[in-house]
């Protein structure tokens, strides 16, 4: 299985640290990780896809799905390695790469599935969101291809403001209220010095990240739209073989290995408000409409009149 571990003794000590849930071994072990990526850096790839977003849109079950192929290597230790959108202001492409496998293990791949396409690939699904994080991928990897899930918008609010867990400590409601007033002026900081976190804009933007087509719109202008394949979560947790196929047919693979689809990070949640959700729908149904037009077809939400 394409599992994109950097070196034999690196991964097993991965799997063994991650086996004893040893919280000061896992930190030394990233960090061992970081010098050696380091170290090898120029032998390594960069990645030929991004799973760049929604958040809270089944990320992390398309990039758990996508892992089991043979020829789609993870990064050796993160998920989402957060280059683009977090650590752009102090860190280098070097570093970036640092994370990725080797570029041997990719060719070793693809030699074992006849010539088949092989790709690392991560996940940071701000970057999508993130308001310089798109035009840093284009300047620096312009042959990228873009993964980005959407979700139902009032769904995905919901399910945010559910796991801004240390980040919210006002109801749902209050923090729709209280979102612009938060937004502020943050695009503007986070433009003017790149090491700028916004923990307002990262976790606070619960009607704005569900705004899909101008974060589309803008990805496909810097990148081009052919390289940007979008994916309806709902389909995807209804129909997960066939939308993965898709996905796959996206990036050129041909290799296709029986592969098991989980919702991962879903947590149980109180109704919303009914009165709530008619305001979030109506806020997002020119947002939606958008959306239909970008896509050509209407995500499942706006066709079954949610």
């Amino acid at each position: 299985m394409g599992t994109g571990q950097s070196g034999g003794g690196l991964a097993g000590a991965a799997k063994a640290v991650r086996a004893r849930g040893s919280e000061r071994g896992r930190a030394a072990l990233v960090a061992g990780a970081d010098v050696v990526g380091r170290a090898s850096a120029d032998a390594r790839v960069l990645p030929g896809f991004l799973i760049a977003g929604g958040q809270r849109c089944g990320t992390t079950s398309m990039y758990q799905a996508l892992r089991q192929q043979p020829t789609l290597f993870r990064p050796t230790w993160r998920k989402g390695v957060h280059y683009f959108d977090m650590a752009y202001g102090e860190r280098d492409l070097r570093w970036y790469r640092s994370h990725f496998p080797l570029c041997r293990q990719l060719a070793r791949a693809s030699t074992r599935h006849g010539g088949d396409v092989a790709h690392a690939f991560e996940s940071s699904p701000y970057d999508l969101f993130h308001p310089q994080a798109l035009d840093r991928i284009a300047t620096d990897l312009p042959d990228i291809r873009l993964l980005v899930l959407v979700r139902d918008p009032v769904e995905r609010a919901y399910s945010s403001h559910a796991h801004a867990r240390g980040y919210e400590s006002e109801p749902f409601a209050r923090a729709l209220e209280l979102e612009e007033s938060r937004l502020a002026s943050e695009v503007e900081r986070i433009v003017a010095d790149a090491a700028y976190e916004s923990k307002a804009h990262r976790h606070q933007a619960y009607r704005s990240r569900g705004e899909y087509a101008a974060q589309l719109a803008h990805a496909g202008h810097l990148l081009g739209r052919e390289r940007i394949h979008v994916v309806d979560s709902h389909r995807f947790f209804r129909e997960p073989l066939p939308v993965l196929d898709e996905v796959l047919g996206f990036l050129g693979v041909t290799t296709r290995v029986p592969t098991k689809v989980e919702q991962h990070n879903a947590r149980p949640r109180l109704p919303l408000d009914p009165g709530l959700a008619r305001k979030l729908r109506a806020h997002f149904a020119p947002h939606d409409a958008a959306l239909t037009r970008w896509l050509g077809t209407e995500p499942t939400w706006v066709a079954e009149g949610w």
